[in-house]
């Protein structure tokens, strides 16, 4: 079981939320099962207006699935994404701050997810 907190300025405070293990729902997905709006367009990870900050709580122990091809196109096209975080993830498998929320994996890692509320916002 994880813990994943959503915060934005939209929201009037921040919402904890379980994620079950295993489920392989994307943020974007375990948001909305829980009253988070999220802003987003195609959940498809083609137009960058789902972009979240995700902050791995656990310290070292940073679990994080990886970038989807598509999601590493739109981060670079969109510049968050440096070439220094993809050496990270790919090197290091150290996932990188700034993810699509319709293509980011929640998996059994608590963490804090913060969003603008704009779309493309983070």
């Amino acid at each position: 079981m994880a813990n994943v907190y959503f915060s934005s300025r939209i929201m009037k405070k921040n919402k904890k939320v379980e994620a079950v293990a295993g489920s392989r729902d994307t943020i974007l997905k375990l948001a909305q099962k829980n009253g988070v709006k999220i802003p987003h367009e195609c959940e498809d990870g083609q137009c960058g207006s789902c972009l979240v900050k995700v902050i791995h709580l656990d310290g070292e122990r940073i679990k994080g699935v990886m970038l989807t091809d598509k999601e590493r196109s739109v981060l670079q096209s969109i510049g968050k994404l440096s070439s220094k975080d993809i050496e990270r993830a790919d090197v290091h498998d150290i996932p990188p701050v700034y993810r699509l929320a319709c293509q980011c994996v929640v998996t059994d890692e608590d963490l804090l997810v913060q969003f603008t509320g704009e779309p493309g916002g983070a």
